[in-house]
């Protein structure tokens, strides 16, 4: 059973149990029950209503529980989303409410690995919930449904609250190809079965010399600095992440994820540093058991269990020395004249583009930040994960990458800020700054941070376009309910908004105004607001992948 086949038995069983409104939040592992919704929608079976913020969401089920005097379901995509629904689940258990808790999951191959947007949250809510059930991947929900929304009605007891956590499998599009980018098991970086992977004890063993292999050192979130002196004292290709704090120094390839189609088969071994995350072609490359991979754990690190990683685990430098190699001749000089021509072609199309886009304001942020940087999730850290030079450095960058949530980002920035007395930028899209608006408020007599807020305003989700959810076979079946569920638009004014809580703000129309801006001191707390169109989002990323194949020979 496909993920799309098991969600419409989701939908069919909450139709049955007479279940008619269910609260959506958007995410991407939710997908095959946003799609089966939409279905059940359009059959008249059923109300759906969309917010963006969990929280949001919990209490709007919450209340449509209470009102109609029957169960109302909540919908949240995996990770932090499910977090967000507690304060929500606690109000029902103590207010006897049926809320029917849908969360979407990764399969069980998945977890334990450090896979992006992955914890173990099935029995989250611990004793605030009357029933919690976790449905493994490819099997019939059916019966656990039942299970569930028996005990929600109060079949054993007074009625409350359920969690039925339904584990999905790419693809997570009805009736289309997961986006070639990537095979559908490798979208997290681990393949299905490497899921019982080495253990530490595996790895004591002296590995083979890597000598004149054709390796690349691959840095995500929390590698530091050691990556980047690590690829270069080998003469290594670095593809490095923006929260890697690595992205520096001559082994940096800009641009790398879109030069990875051509190099990709070319490459005999990996080191990992640090948690990547951003990327499906570093996913890809990861879940290859063609390649060699080696994992830099010098101890234990928090983003995965023991024996559920494929890659060899080292611990010591100079094992990994051993393992990598200094690259063979030619081998850097290759990739950084690549990654030149990347960076060039990158820049000729944006500097054509007559719109500012994503990549515009990335590319200024990125340029103008001497102190420290926070970057949203979604699309703002991949699109400075695309422009980032190695020429130059923030301070310090950091993300919320160990969930990938777009909750707290304005409030972790705040914080950030007020912990060294260090001016922060912080890059978000609209919907991570609407998430957490709250963050924004100060009492009286409070310390105010110097933070500056960039809001790539376009209205809503842009990431989906950019996934399988914008193909055209998609759009032309669903296209309605792609924008709705997954596009979340809205008409906030966040000008308004950002007066209300007495925060600057401006709106910024060029690029010419945006880097007189972001050339000004971070004081106090500002917000500056970047308008942008995310109708020709996908076509404007293929144009850009377009334009860097060919300057690359590819």
């Amino acid at each position: 059973m496909d993920s799309s086949d098991s969600a419409r038995r989701v939908t069919a069983a909450l139709a049955t149990a007479g279940i008619t409104d269910v609260v959506l939040a958007p995410g991407s592992r939710s997908a095959p029950l946003a799609y089966a919704l939409a279905e059940a929608a359009e059959r008249g079976e059923l109300r759906i209503h969309v917010r963006v913020d969990e929280r949001v969401a919990g209490f709007t089920a919450l209340g449509l529980a209470l009102g109609s005097q029957r169960p109302a379901a909540v919908v949240t995509t995996s990770g932090t989303a499910v977090g967000e629904l507690l304060p929500a689940v606690m109000e029902a258990n103590h207010a006897a409410v049926p809320l029917v808790v849908l969360s979407a999951d990764r399969p069980d191959e998945l977890r334990g690995t450090g896979a992006n947007q992955t914890t173990r949250q099935a029995g989250l809510f611990g004793v605030h919930v009357r029933a919690a059930v976790d449905v493994p991947a490819g099997t019939d929900p059916s019966p656990h449904l039942a299970r569930a929304l028996a005990e929600a009605r109060g079949v054993n007891g007074p009625a409350g609250p359920v969690q039925v956590n339904l584990a999905f499998r790419d693809p997570l599009v009805p009736s289309t190809e997961v986006t070639s980018e990537v095979p559908a098991h490798a979208a997290s970086g681990m393949t299905g079965g490497d899921s019982a992977g080495p253990d530490r004890g595996t790895t004591t063993a002296a590995p083979p010399s890597g000598a004149g292999a054709r390796t690349v050192v691959v840095a995500g979130a929390g590698a530091g600095e050691l990556a980047a002196v690590f690829a270069q004292h080998l003469s290594l290709p670095l593809l490095a992440e923006p929260s890697s704090n690595a992205r520096f120094g001559s082994s940096v390839i800009g641009a790398y994820r879109l030069l990875l189609e051509g190099f990709g088969p070319r490459i005999e071994r990996v080191v990992v540093f640090g948690r990547p995350t951003l990327s499906r072609p570093v996913a890809a490359l990861l879940a290859r058991t063609d390649v060699e991979r080696a994992l830099y754990v010098p101890e234990q690190p928090a983003w995965f269990e023991e024996g559920r990683r494929p890659e060899r685990l080292i611990g010591t430098l100079d094992e990994l020395l051993a393992f990598a190699g200094r690259g063979p001749d030619g081998w850097l000089r290759q990739w950084r004249e690549a990654g030149a021509r990347a960076e060039a072609a990158l820049q000729l199309l944006l500097d054509e583009e007559p719109a500012l886009t994503g990549l515009h304001v990335a590319d200024a942020v990125w340029e103008n930040t001497a102190d420290n940087l926070m970057l949203g999730s979604s699309n703002p850290i991949r699109d400075v994960d695309l422009m980032a030079s190695g020429d130059w450095h923030p301070l310090e960058v950091y993300a919320n990458r160990g969930l990938a949530g777009i909750d707290g980002s304005i409030s972790t920035a705040g914080g950030i800020a007020l912990a060294a007395g260090i001016p922060t930028r912080l890059l978000v899209g609209d919907l991570t700054f609407l998430h957490d608006a709250g963050g924004l408020l100060l009492g009286p007599g409070e310390e105010e941070p110097d933070l500056q807020v960039v809001v790539l305003n376009d209205a809503g989700g842009g990431i989906f376009g950019l996934l399988e959810h914008g193909q055209p076979a998609t759009l032309e079946r669903y296209g309605t309910a792609v924008e709705r569920l997954f596009g979340t638009p809205h008409a906030a004014d966040l000008a308004a908004l950002a007066a209300g809580y007495g925060v600057r703000h401006r709106l910024i129309r060029t690029a010419a105004e945006l880097d007189a801006a972001l050339a000004e001191p971070v004081t106090g707390r500002s917000v500056l607001e970047v308008r942008t169109d995310r109708a020709g989002l996908r076509g404007f990323h293929a144009r850009v992948k377009q334009a860097v194949l060919a300057a690359v020979g590819h």
